[in-house]
């Protein structure tokens, strides 16, 4: 059972964390004076914010976040989590529906593509990762997975079929991901996205890239900036849609979120 004794607050907001943007709202609840507590997954997402900020570091199933809100005197929660972080979105709404608690999704906005990009043929849109490996698109290419460390399992047996490179967080444990997915690791690089035009691009060339794969995780994940880098090279870039999750509560703009505090 997590128990927040030690910052002496209750009544309070759980914000669900481990985002840049996480880390934009926490900023902004600090200074409008709300009671809040992040939780985090991973000791090294600590460091997005403040040293004063009650945070707690755990990996919460859906018991762990009943009895989290409980103990805690939970009295709303903005969710802030990763887009591709489904099971965290639905255990937490799951969790609000049935302690009747007001939920907020803070969804980053998505890359719009223009009509242009749309229309190229570098650019190409799919449903999820079962669309990719159904088809042929990986066959014979030299791919590069900007997908993150827990789907890179999904691509071992395309190891044999493809020439695959990745790129991973720093930490170690998703290095050790990515060699468990048949990664050698002159096929690595360990990074925090995002990088600028210039590195993505000097990347790519080196690796001599002929296709590349991304998720639609919006600025923060630097789509924006692979979209122009594969515009420059005409590479083809494949971008996996965000998970569809029918959320009782969605806002892309901060002001929203603070309006959301205020009125619980």
């Amino acid at each position: 059972m997590i128990s927040l004794d030690k910052f002496g607050k209750k009544d309070q907001v759980w914000l669900i964390g481990g985002t840049s943007d996480s880390a934009t709202i926490a900023k902004m609840l600090a200074v409008s004076n709300t009671r809040f507590v992040v939780t985090v997954t991973t000791i090294a997402a600590r460091s997005l914010y403040s040293s004063t900020t009650a945070i707690v570091v755990d990996r919460m199933d859906q018991v762990k976040m009943q009895s989290f809100c409980q103990q805690n005197q939970i009295k709303a929660v903005i969710d802030a989590s990763h887009p591709y972080a489904v099971e965290v979105s639905r255990q937490a709404i799951a969790i609000c529906t049935q302690l009747n608690l007001p939920y907020l999704r803070y969804e980053r906005i998505n890359y719009q593509a223009s009509v242009a990009e749309q229309t190229n043929s570098f650019r190409i849109e799919l449903a999820s990762f079962d669309q990719l490996l159904a088809g042929n698109y990986l066959t014979k290419q030299r791919v590069f997975l900007t997908v993150g460390c827990q789907a890179l399992p999904r691509f071992k047996p395309w190891q044999d079929q493809a020439t695959l490179f990745a790129r991973v967080l720093p930490k170690i444990a998703s290095l050790e991901a990515a060699i468990a997915a048949g990664f050698k690791s002159d096929r690595l690089i360990a990074i925090r996205p995002p990088l600028s035009v210039a590195t993505e691009t000097a990347l790519w060339q080196q690796w001599k890239i002929s296709l590349v794969v991304t998720k639609a995780s919006g600025k923060a994940g630097g789509e924006e900036i692979k979209h122009q880098v594969a515009k420059d090279l005409a590479i083809p870039l494949i971008v996996i849609a965000r998970p569809q999750i029918s959320y009782p509560q969605q806002t892309s703009l901060i002001k929203d979120v603070l309006a959301f505090c205020q009125a619980v």
